[in-house]
């Protein structure tokens, strides 16, 4: 590079350094430089299916409240009625998402009744528009709760009329968007007691001298696994080591079942005992379906005995 470049390379640096110290750098340059903003973020989950309209209203509710929402689908295959499962899946994908977030959650077999429909700031500054149904339990357990409020303020909702079989579309949709857009979520309605939410009535785990109880308390998806609420910590405690057979009670009927990392360290349609990608003990068949082969349909009890030495 010759002297006379290097003088005018150094001429405009210093240049640029004087337009930004007074304000005069083009603002067009100013905003190339910053980072772009993300769009804010509701994860949708439902127990609607997609065979119908239902969740492209609800997602036009929110679009048309904020245009420029990013919505993630967390499910919208909930197992129809079940406040457990969609309990289980907000647990598991909560902690996967930052501060802000906002989850509409819409499993609401009692819709149209005298149940509150609330929005709930957990203790790691996510927050939740559901039916007050037990939804929050597993992520109340884990995350704590700040705060909660009910749904009062009409003027979130949409409709001179509501629908009272349609509070995906008409309450939480629209309460969801407005708050994702940074409203403040205070006006949304009064302050609930924590200590009034309705939970879930789980029994625990439990663990003693003879081994570990629990419940098989869902299937996996389609591949027929079946998830237990006996922690994968609480499982180790009994002494068994991978490639060991466990011998399982499940509801009445006893089985020797190999304990390994993964499905594929077993021959092809046999059973194994894993532990799941959430911390929980699993079953399942190899390419197969636990719950069809062995006819389990949850909730149903586990014992597993301590191994002997």
């Amino acid at each position: 590079m010759s002297s006379q470049t290097a003088y005018r390379r150094q001429a405009g640096l210093f240049l640029v350094a004087v337009l930004l110290s007074v304000g005069l750098w083009p603002a067009a340059a100013r905003a190339e430089e910053a980072p772009p903003k993300a769009p804010p973020t509701i994860v949708f989950m439902t127990d609607f299916g997609t065979v119908d309209d239902s969740v492209a209203i609800c997602k036009g509710v929110m679009y048309s409240i904020d245009p420029k929402l990013r919505i993630v689908d967390l499910t919208h295959q909930v197992t129809p009625f079940s406040i457990l499962d969609g309990a289980r899946f907000l647990y598991g994908a909560t902690a996967y998402y930052p501060a802000g977030t906002v989850f509409v959650a819409v499993v609401d077999p009692t819709v149209g009744s005298t149940r509150r429909a609330v929005v709930v700031k957990s203790g790691r500054g996510q927050y939740f528009v559901l039916p007050d149904n037990g939804l929050m339990t597993l992520v109340e357990d884990r995350d704590g709760i700040e705060a909660a409020r009910e749904i009062t303020n009409h003027n979130w909702m949409i409709g001179a009329a509501l629908s009272s079989t349609f509070h995906g579309r008409d309450i939480f949709s629209p309460v969801g968007a407005h708050l994702a857009l940074g409203e403040d979520w205070t006006q949304v309605g009064p302050e609930l007691p924590v200590k009034d939410l309705i939970r879930l009535k789980l029994v625990p785990s439990k663990l003693d001298d003879r081994g570990v109880r629990g419940e098989v308390i869902a299937t996996d998806g389609p591949f027929g696994n079946l998830v237990t609420n006996i922690s994968g910590e609480d499982f180790l405690k009994l002494g068994y080591g991978r490639g060991q057979n466990v011998h399982v009670v499940l509801v009445k009927a006893e089985m020797n079942i190999p304990f390994v990392h993964t499905f594929s360290d077993v021959a092809l349609k046999k059973p194994l005992l894993y532990i799941d990608s959430r911390g929980h003990l699993g079953l399942a068949v190899n390419q197969g379906s636990f719950a069809a082969t062995y006819n389990i349909k949850p909730p149903v009890s586990i014992f597993i005995e301590r191994a002997k030495n």
